[in-house]
């Protein structure tokens, strides 16, 4: 009997071999980064990397730093905690520098110095932070010294690299040795910035400038828009920008088939950014749309789950002519629930952010939209007020991606296979589990339909088992 209460049935498991990523002790991560680089040592960019990550707190909640350098000197701030609690005026006075990079994060490492920016070095010193996970960061380390955490092994090998080698030729030196799916930005103390993208550009990073001021680098273009940059382009896969005092250089140092992290679009990145050059917010609204084409239901409201879900309960609303109401309202900050810690975590957060509007719901057949579902208890917990606190007559609920059935090897915090709910239930024996009356998930083609891209320029491991760099064994 599974933990759903359904018995058990086999299913296909996908691995790797004996050295599976699954089987390796190495953080998994879906972070956020910024780096500003000002060309006018007046400028202070320390408030200016706070408010990016702020802007980046959607992708997480745990831990967050930045590293600042003032011309001489690095000053390295982190901890634990959501940016906005963490930074104080005080931190960020002592922080003062033109230059910059930042991180959040949505785990704790075991041990402070592990949280990012990491800062290693021994001639050449790297402040480093990245978003992604790097599946051979243990043969980069080439036996130095033993290590849990991908930043360090990558900013250990940079900073070699730059001993050697200007920062553009240094950086494609690491990218040569490095397998797996990762934006980063590093920073030097001599004063350069290094930006990269893996060569298939799984993970997002974006560029913009505040005219000739300021350079800027984020994982989502929100981060470029609230620190009053203008956002330039997406960073390409494979390509490497060096940034100092008197010059820009770029190069597309690795051509690969773009493979674009799908999950993004779905639930990952806030509806104001670009990335990919697609909006989030178009994605989103024709996910919407799919999604009622293919289960239309007759009912009486329709309602999102806030926030994600919102953009794709408007456009349901909007192809079925049903109308939309606000269901619940966050009681406290947003939290993404599916990346708490603990499941305890996760429970008290279901009951924390979401207050139901009994007008809304009592007496009425729903629509349900929510952007995924990975263990269930989220929508259980939701169904379960919906119903039996306030009152639905009906509960039917739609779901804006497709199933979620495999962990994704390349840093997005989805549980392992046997704790995914998709990976073993059909649609009704979920229906029955969350106590819906109806339950359907977005098609794969509905999902890939709605990126606007074609399906093999698409990252879609997490719906379908098959990963990029490990599918080809490069």
């Amino acid at each position: 009997m599974s933990k759903w209460g359904i018995p058990h049935r086999k299913h296909r498991c996908c691995t790797f071999g004996k050295n599976s990523w699954r089987r390796q002790k190495v953080s998994k991560e879906r972070c956020g980064v910024i780096g500003i680089y000002a060309f006018d040592e007046n400028w202070n960019v320390a408030r200016f990397i706070y408010y990016g990550l702020v802007a980046l707190q959607n992708r997480g909640q745990e831990t967050c730093g930045m590293a600042v350098f003032d011309g001489k000197n690095m000053k390295v701030i982190k901890g634990r905690g959501l940016a906005e609690n963490f930074f104080t005026s005080k931190n960020l006075e002592e922080a003062r520098g033109w230059a910059g990079i930042g991180h959040v994060s949505p785990l704790n490492p075991r041990r402070d110095e592990n949280i990012q920016p990491v800062y290693i070095g021994d001639d050449v010193k790297v402040a480093l932070g990245y978003n992604g996970r790097i599946l051979n960061h243990k043969e980069l380390m080439e036996g130095k010294f033993e290590s849990e955490e991908d930043a360090i092994a990558v900013a250990s090998l940079l900073a070699k690299e730059l001993r050697r080698s200007d920062p553009l030729e240094a950086m494609e030196s690491v990218m040569e040795k490095m397998r797996g799916a990762y934006s980063l930005v590093a920073f030097t103390d001599k004063g350069e910035m290094v930006v990269a993208r893996d060569p298939k550009g799984v993970k997002p990073l974006v560029i913009g400038s505040f005219g000739f001021d300021h350079g800027a680098v984020a994982s989502e273009s929100a981060a470029i828009d609230v620190i009053g940059a203008d956002l330039k382009a997406d960073i390409k896969p494979g390509e490497i920008y060096a940034i100092n005092q008197y010059s820009i250089e770029r190069k597309n140092a690795f051509k690969d088939k773009e493979r674009y992290c799908a999950f993004e679009y779905v639930y990952l990145c806030r509806p104001d950014s670009v990335i990919n050059g697609r909006s989030v917010y178009d994605v989103r609204i024709r996910i919407g749309e799919y999604l009622a084409e293919e289960f239309p239901v007759d009912a009486d409201v329709v309602i999102g789950v806030p926030e994600t879900a919102i953009p794709f309960a408007m456009a349901y609303s909007n192809a079925t002519g049903i109308p939309i109401h606000m269901g619940f309202v966050r009681s406290g900050r947003s939290m993404r629930t599916a990346i708490r810690p603990t499941q305890f975590e996760r429970l008290v957060g279901v009951q924390l952010k979401l207050n139901p509007i009994r007008q809304a719901i009592r007496g009425k057949r729903v629509v349900l939209i929510d952007d995924s579902v990975v263990r269930g208890t989220t929508t259980r917990n939701i169904v379960n007020i919906m119903r039996n606190r306030i009152g639905a007559k009906e509960v039917h609920v739609r779901i804006g991606s497709s199933r979620l059935i495999s962990p994704c090897p390349f840093g997005v915090e989805v549980p392992e296979k046997d704790e995914l709910i998709a990976a073993h239930l059909t649609e009704d024996e979920v229906s029955k589990v969350v106590g819906a009356d109806t339950f359907a998930w977005l098609s794969l083609e509905g999902m890939v339909k709605a990126t606007g891209f074609p399906r093999d320029k698409l990252c879609m491991g997490c719906f379908t088992g098959e990963y990029p760099y490990l599918e080809e064994g490069a």
